[in-house]
């Protein structure tokens, strides 16, 4: 913090405040290149962020110029990272991270705060972005905070590119919060999880949006099977224990089960995501008690928790993936971008980092499928959501 350059005193726009707002650049401003410009929203979402490297990819390829970028949580990273010319290495680094590389990056911490500093994680991507300030980006750049503090979102426009992306990605209770001039600031899904409003200044010719918290699509869940098993399993069940042994007084233990999908014994966890594993456990007791279909207030029913193999960390996730999507609703509504691609949020669970190749490639087919639509009815008014 103390070799940070101290930023001017945020503006307030629309409830949030701007950290070192600027105007809009020149990358922000239509090219003269015959191709149509993009200002692009890229929402939250845990692992169904790497979606956003194939959506990008899409435009790129279809001859649009995404002229400027808002994002918050891996949003904010995978935009942050595109707009630094770094897509291509991020991504040929995610691609090649199986489950037990993402375990092993894990940097868990006794404080209380945060299961998880991110140094590990985030060494890399700083190492890819160098001394990179937002302010000398190609395009407009929005990273999306939130500050727990003055409960606002906190708009990043000028300064370290990597701060700004670490503060957008501190999910409550698993990252720990960044503390900057004054505030305490955490993931930006927290109040705006699709941010569409930063983008509305760069007057490029459509606003497209990518939204990670689609309604759920059966076909689409990326299967646990898919993936090649940790071949190493001395290495594994050593690993495991060891940080078994360090977070058993703490929540770390529950975090590492959902990010590697492991059940106690070291075994790979394929019964599906825990709003899978709730549905299929309801279902059953209904049938077992008919009678609770005539009079649902009858009594109250039980759940073997660690059965289903359903801790703490994931309800803390449950309850925010489900204030998100209301949240995204509202936003919808009250900025509708030109293009709204919607990834369903059952595609693979939030923590599911080992599984970027599928999901750009979900990524890929959604944005190739809105385009087709898009230009086939050659309309910019409201959003064509796919």
């Amino acid at each position: 913090m103390s070799d940070t350059p101290k930023p001017s005193p945020p503006a307030k726009s629309g409830g949030a405040e701007q950290v070192g707002a600027v105007s809009v650049g020149q990358g922000s401003l239509p090219q003269e290149t015959g191709r149509k410009t993009v200002a692009l929203a890229l929402g939250s979402g845990g692992a169904r962020g790497y979606a956003h490297i194939g959506a990008i990819e899409v435009l790129s390829e279809r001859g649009y110029d995404i002229v400027a970028i808002s994002g918050c949580s891996m949003g904010a990273l995978i935009g942050g990272v595109h707009a630094a010319g770094k897509l291509q290495a991020y991504k040929d680094w995610v691609t090649g991270l199986g489950q037990f590389d993402v375990l092993k990056l894990l940097d868990l911490t006794l404080n209380s705060v945060g299961a998880i500093r991110g140094e590990k994680v985030f060494s890399v991507v700083r190492e890819m972005l160098g001394d990179t300030r937002i302010e000398d980006l190609p395009l407009a750049y929005t990273a999306v905070a939130t500050d727990l503090l003055s409960h606002k979102e906190i708009w990043f426009q000028e300064g370290p590119l990597d701060q700004a992306i670490r503060a957008s990605i501190a999910i409550p209770g698993l990252i720990t919060p960044v503390v900057m001039n004054g505030r305490v600031l955490v993931d930006g899904a927290l109040l705006n999880p699709l941010p569409i409003m930063p983008t509305i200044s760069a007057h490029a010719d459509l606003v497209f949006a990518v939204n990670l918290s689609g309604e759920d699509d059966a076909g689409r869940r990326i299967p646990d099977a898919a993936f090649h098993p940790v071949t190493d399993d001395s290495e594994l069940d050593e690993w495991v224990g060891k940080v078994r042994d360090k977070a058993s007084r703490w929540f770390d233990w529950d975090v590492l089960k959902s990010f590697g999908g492991w059940r106690d014994n070291g075994v790979p966890d394929k019964a599906g995501t825990p709003e899978e594993k709730l549905e299929e456990e309801m279902r059953d007791q209904a049938e077992q008690k008919p009678a609770a279909r005539q009079d649902p207030w009858a009594e109250t029913g039980t759940i073997n928790w660690e059965k289903l193999g359903i801790g703490k960390f994931d309800i803390m996730n449950l309850t925010i993936e489900t204030m998100q999507s209301a949240l995204v609703q509202y936003k919808l509504a009250g900025y509708p971008p030109d293009l709204l691609v919607n990834v369903p949020k059952n595609s693979c669970r939030t923590y599911d980092y080992h599984k970027a190749p599928e999901l750009i490639q979900i990524g890929r087919e959604r944005m190739h499928a809105a385009l087709d639509r898009f230009e086939k009815n050659r309309s910019s008014s409201g959003p064509l959501s796919l």
